[in-house]
């Protein structure tokens, strides 16, 4: 049964009063996560340090994650930010020996290029895949990068740039064919459309909690196949990160046996109480729903671009296209700050605008940008 999507759009008042096409960027904030962040100043007020209420808070994210995305609690590091994730399992590789290679795409986020590029003087040798003529990266692009000295290839899901979608899949075919690991950067997808990490076979998968997820800054995930678990073993680490964070013990390091171990320092409490609150409203509509609902949402602002003389430049087909929309302009910023001074509240990458979209916006919301960029068009569009 499809959810009453009038209904869940007023659980965020911000759409009351704008046209918030910035999911892409930082979520609408719903009631339910506004109330989770009040509750918790009100446990500082009434107990001051309420440590075994956090800690069961930080369980709940990682429970919630884990349900998102199919996989296991164990499996799910809770972490500040993707870059503390990928940094946590680049120091757990070993780049000296012969498989010694990182395949990247050049639709990355700056995030998932230069850590890699930080291990180069480690051994690493980073690859980029190029985009085509069309300016999409076909899987068999990465035929051509992915060889027997890879160790990894490391993936986003969608580009921010420009809202292409990747063949994930096959890419993670050719990846295994040769011995490599795959890691999928899907902040730009997670919680816009349905996920399975099992099903899609990557080794690894990292993103946050501020965008689609529905929560807040300042907190992600990593998951770790659970084979690598244990066979992986990090050398940034923190109190977190051990077997058992109440021994304190300064002798030595001794990692947790799960997902734990890619941890570090004290968790981001409060961000904890807004992204359970997220990722259980976000598991109430459903993702499978919520993708459904994006594909069309995007679809019908794509055509109505074209009617206006004004083409995106994502994808078409709803397999290579995720949430976000995105417009050439001769000006981007400018015309993001336009459409902002007319209650439009959108981002920009390059010189492309970008509307992002989720399961909170509307039909409305599309004829408002519509209108806007139609009355704009002189002044903004491509020369």
């Amino acid at each position: 049964m499809e959810p009453n999507f009038a209904a869940l759009r007023k659980e965020f008042p911000v759409l009351e009063r704008k046209t918030y096409l910035n999911s892409g960027s930082y979520c609408a904030l719903a009631n339910d996560v506004k109330a989770s962040i009040e509750a918790y100043m009100e446990d500082r007020l009434a107990v001051g340090a309420n440590w075994d209420v956090w800690i069961t808070k930080n369980e709940a994210v990682r429970a919630l994650t884990a349900q998102l995305l199919g996989a296991a609690p164990d499996e799910i590091a809770v972490t500040a930010s993707v870059s503390a994730g990928l940094n946590a399992l680049a120091s757990s590789l070993d780049f000296t020996g012969k498989r010694n290679k990182v395949v990247i795409s050049d639709f990355e986020f700056p995030t998932n290029a230069q850590i890699w590029h930080a291990q180069e003087p480690r051994g690493a040798q980073v690859v980029h895949v190029a985009r085509d003529a069309t300016g999409y990266i076909p899987a068999e692009k990465f035929a051509a990068a992915i060889d027997e000295n890879t160790q990894l290839v490391a993936i986003t899901h969608v580009c921010f740039r420009n809202g292409a979608k990747l063949e994930i899949p096959e890419i993670v075919r050719i990846a295994r064919a040769k011995g490599a690991m795959v890691l999928l950067d899907c902040y730009q997808a997670v919680g816009s459309m349905d996920i399975n990490v099992k099903k899609l076979d990557v080794d690894f998968a990292v993103g946050g909690m501020l965008k689609y997820l529905l929560g807040t800054a300042g907190i992600g995930f990593m998951y770790v196949r659970d084979s690598f678990t244990k066979s992986l073993l990090p050398t940034n680490s923190g109190w977190f990160a051990q077997a058992d964070i109440g021994a304190m013990d300064i002798t030595g390091n001794h990692p947790h046996p799960s997902a734990r171990r890619f941890e570090a320092g004290t968790p981001a409490v409060v961000n904890c109480y807004a992204s359970e609150a997220g990722l259980k409203f976000l598991l109430g509509v459903g993702t499978q729903n919520i993708e459904k609902r994006n594909q069309a949402l995007t679809r019908s602002c794509m055509e109505r671009l074209v009617e206006i003389g004004w083409p995106s430049v994502t994808p078409t087909p709803d397999s290579r296209r995720g949430a976000t929309v995105c417009v050439p302009s001769r000006d981007a910023g400018a015309l993001s700050k336009e459409l902002m001074s007319r209650d439009i509240v959108t981002s920009h990458r390059d010189a492309n605008l970008r509307a992002s979209f989720h399961f909170y916006n509307n039909e409305a919301d599309i004829e408002s940008l519509i209108a806007a960029m139609k009355d704009l068009r002189g002044a903004f569009s491509p020369r």
